[in-house]
């Protein structure tokens, strides 16, 4: 099982999104770990998801540490991007 530090991506989320809970349980299990952060209590990351989302607060949206998103990505899909930022 690899550890990937916490500074490759930014995940935001909401406390009731079912994609979120399944996406973290699914990166918990390959040991993966990354920055949280609940767009209901953080109004700036709402407005950062919404700019990345044409508009939309689509969630879990995913911001790595070369500036890339992703929005409700694969486990597949962030492992990849993972990989690449190694």
């Amino acid at each position: 099982m690899t550890s990937t530090s916490t500074d490759k991506f930014t995940m935001y989320t909401t406390p009731w999104c079912g994609y979120c809970k399944r996406l973290k349980s699914q990166l918990a299990r390959e040991g993966i770990t990354g920055q949280e952060v609940d767009i209901e209590k953080h109004p700036e990351a709402a407005e950062l998801v919404m700019k990345v989302n044409g508009g939309n607060q689509t969630v879990p949206t995913l911001v790595f540490s070369d500036g890339a998103a992703m929005t409700n990505p694969s486990l597949a899909q962030v492992k990849q991007k993972l990989a690449e930022l190694s």
